[in-house]
């Protein structure tokens, strides 16, 4: 975004120079300002650019990851580079109402969830972390907050982990925003995401 701009009007998208903002993160590392450093939204395609020019590799790609968005290219590109993949959205954001998929309701999860007695929400999380995933939840009622926290001395089975890889695959959350046929840096949704769409 351009500075001093206001609201994510396309106008106010600037074009993005990865390998100089990096540059600026590896001084805050080697200050002391900042323990570890890691990036977001980023598609194979771009964190194996920036790790062909980085001096300090990044701890972390946070990326939308569920069983329904699992990102298996990109979590396994994460793992043989030594960054680790910390997922958001890791239930799919229920209740969001621009996005039209649910995927706590997802059969295989509801499945899932019943088998083993547990709720929905924590077979996503539980899935999450067995896929090596940190998983970012998000909730203000505090009933589904201590939910969230039930889900380290349970497993989900290989056979029932297995089910997953049944679930069709879509990104929620699109990225509209950051496109612009004029303005930034990505014209339409496969510049954005590398064609990880």
């Amino acid at each position: 975004m351009k500075k001093d701009s206001v609201g994510f009007a396309p106008e106010n998208l600037a074009p993005t120079d990865i390998p100089a903002t990096w540059k600026a993160m590896e001084a805050l590392h080697d200050s002391g300002k900042a323990r570890a450093i890691g990036v977001s939204n980023f598609s194979t395609k771009k964190l194996g650019d920036l790790l062909e020019v980085a001096r300090v590799p990044p701890a972390v790609n946070q990326v939308e990851c569920h069983p329904s968005w699992q990102q298996s290219k990109l979590r396994e590109f994460c793992k043989s580079k030594g960054v680790h993949l910390s997922a958001y959205s890791p239930l799919g954001s229920p209740g969001t109402t621009w996005i039209k998929s649910n995927v706590i309701t997802h059969p295989v999860v509801l499945s899932v969830a019943e088998k083993l007695g547990k709720t929905p929400a924590q077979v996503c999380l539980r899935w999450g972390l067995q896929m090596g995933n940190s998983v970012l939840p998000k909730s203000t009622n505090e009933r589904r907050i201590k939910e969230n926290f039930d889900v380290f001395d349970w497993s989900i089975p290989d056979d029932l982990m297995a089910k997953f890889s049944e679930i069709e695959q879509a990104r929620l959350i699109r990225g509209t925003t950051f496109v612009s046929e004029t303005y930034g840096s990505y014209k339409n949704l496969e510049e954005l995401w590398d064609g990880e769409i």
